[in-house]
């Protein structure tokens, strides 16, 4: 394939706005600057989709005391209905959104579904001024929004996934995933906000915050590194992994010093070759500027300015920043990897243990974004009942707690290299804290307020830890031959059964509240019990791994000594 053909297809692959600015302003964008856009304009737009997703929960009081068809004796279950409506398309539409986004460009994908979706937040809300009193109506805008949603977490996680490996992946996600509980922040404090001049509002201002960062995702969001001429980080890890677990059974420290005994001997190995293409990108101009870097060149610190290429930093987590390339025309062909099957899928390991806990964590988790609001509405706190616009600004705190839950699991969990353990001790954490959030929240604010912060520190670190960083980790396993185009597959299998539980969760909250809280809290307390179930077998094949690790770290460190003894 001739080099300019590639480049050609590289630039047909850029959005818009990125191809205006690097041709007519000259920019040249890093890795680092690439991976920093991805992230900030792929949090923008799930936390679009959250604050569209929140104003039906600040704005159920109102609808209960004034609105046909949601007041009266029925107002509850009708608003339970809608929630379902909204969650059970979204739940069955993201197996087919992920499926198709493993096929089709990723970045077009998700425009048209922020677009789609926020015109109907925005039609929801336009009933309020269109005097609509028609629970068809009301149903079949959840419905259809709930479609366009659908294509939206799959989507991101896919295109974060890509330019991200796997090394600090938990915590990278974790904070990137506050996403979630910011869009819950801003879209219950703008609902909130403007409530007092017509609950219409509450709808339409979210509607076009989504619609317009569709707009911005359509003409800046690079969706992998290939599309941008570089490596893909997959290629990068498995190269790196392998050459790490050779010097661990080797028992050397530097993988370059010591198995490499010419230049020309470590170029002849491709995959030495892959990983020492440093990543550059091609000029303004057209020309190619790829460096191979020669290890025989690289001094140690201190040396010449230009020279600073230490052996060992080739092969540090933090090369990823400097970014190694493959050629291009490997890259290009590399990306021509046929997308895996939604039943194969399904049969990664593990894939269907964290797909249905997240059916039960995710039940809990959108029964709190759905309800809370309402249940603090109408639950006495020191004596007093607050309004309906405090209630919803109170509720935002458990969203706080789950900013931090997200990013404590993912740290946890990296540094111990342990999902599913982590999960589990968040998990069933929870537990306790919801008992003593039911017994003795409403005696102050100030137990209030701590108690469900450290609730949605519980139940949201384990739903962001499986939803980012162990849906990446499945869409990317080793069964699968470094084939990485199932992430959104994979992705929309585990948040899509999840989504069931999700619209489960409020529909009988919506019943079984009617006859007291109580019975709620139970509801949640048992899902809490099975979501921690399903992912045992996994706790305990986690244990035993770093159990045969430690042995092997061991029988690996006398062998040294024995050797240093001769």
């Amino acid at each position: 394939m001739r080099m300019d053909s590639v480049e050609e297809s590289i630039v047909r692959a850029e959005p818009p706005g990125v191809r205006f600015l690097r041709r007519s302003k000259g920019f040249n964008l890093s890795i680092r600057a690439y991976r920093t856009s991805v992230l900030i304009i792929t949090f923008i737009a799930y936390a679009c989709f959250h604050a569209s997703r929140k104003p039906i929960s600040i704005v159920k009081g109102v609808l209960k005391a004034e609105w046909a068809p949601f007041s009266g004796e029925t107002a509850t279950a009708r608003l339970g209905e809608i929630d379902l409506a909204f969650l059970l398309v979204y739940s069955l539409a993201m197996y087919f959104a992920g499926h198709l986004g493993d096929r089709v460009n990723l970045r077009i994908f998700l425009t048209i579904g922020m677009i789609g979706s926020g015109t109907f937040v925005a039609l929801f809300g336009m009933g309020y001024w269109w005097n609509i009193h028609s629970f068809i109506f009301y149903l079949s805008v959840q419905m259809v929004q709930g479609l366009f949603q659908a294509t939206g977490w799959p989507s991101v996680v896919a295109v974060v996934s890509n330019w991200f490996g796997k090394r600090k992946r938990g915590l990278i996600m974790g904070v990137w995933n506050s996403h979630t509980s910011v869009g819950n922040i801003c879209g219950s404090l703008i609902a909130a906000a403007v409530l007092q001049y017509g609950w219409g509002w509450s709808f339409l201002l979210p509607g076009i915050l989504v619609a317009m960062a569709g707009i911005m995702v359509f003409l800046f969001l690079v969706v992998s590194p290939e599309d941008a001429g570089f490596a893909s980080i997959d290629d990068i890890d498995n190269r790196r992994m392998r050459i790490e677990d050779q010097n661990l059974i080797g028992g050397q420290k530097n993988v370059l010093s010591n198995q490499v005994s010419s230049p020309s001997e470590f170029h002849s190995s491709p995959e030495n070759l892959t990983v020492l293409i440093e990543l550059s990108k091609v000029d303004s101009c057209g020309n190619d500027v790829n460096r191979v870097i020669d290890p025989s060149k690289a001094e140690p610190h201190g040396g010449d300015q230009n020279a600073k290429l230490d052996r060992e930093e080739l092969l540090a987590d933090d090369e990823e920043d400097s970014l190694l390339q493959l050629t291009r025309i490997a890259s290009t062909e590399s990306s021509a990897t046929t997308a895996v099957g939604f039943l194969e899928a399904w049969m990664i390991p593990g894939v269907a243990s964290y797909a249905l806990c997240l059916f039960f964590s995710k039940l809990v988790a959108y029964t709190f974004l759905y309800w809370l609001p309402f249940y603090i509405r109408h639950t006495a706190i020191a004596g007093e009942y607050l309004s309906d616009k405090n209630a919803g600004n109170l509720s935002t705190l458990f969203d706080v707690g789950g900013v931090l839950g997200g990013i404590l699991a993912g740290h946890i969990s990296d540094r111990l290299e342990a999902r599913a353990i982590t999960s589990v001790v968040f998990l069933y954490s929870a537990i306790p804290i919801l008992i003593l959030y039911r017994m003795y929240g409403d005696i102050s604010m100030y137990v209030n307020i701590p108690l469900m912060m450290v609730a949605g520190l519980f139940v949201n670190g384990p739903y962001s830890l499986i939803t980012t960083a162990v849906s990446a980790d499945l869409g990317t396993h080793s069964s699968l031959n470094g084939n990485s185009r199932a992430l959104a597959t994979v992705t929309a299998i585990i948040d899509g059964t999840g989504s069931v539980g999700a619209a489960l969760g409020p529909l009988l909250t919506g019943y079984i509240s009617a006859r007291g809280w109580n019975g709620v809290f139970i509801m949640l307390i048992i899902a809490i019990l099975f979501a921690g179930f399903f992912l045992i077998h996994l706790v305990v094949a986690e244990i035993v791994d770093k159990f045969h690790k430690s042995e092997s770290f061991e029988v690996d460190r006398l062998r040294q000594e024995d050797i240093a003894e001769m």
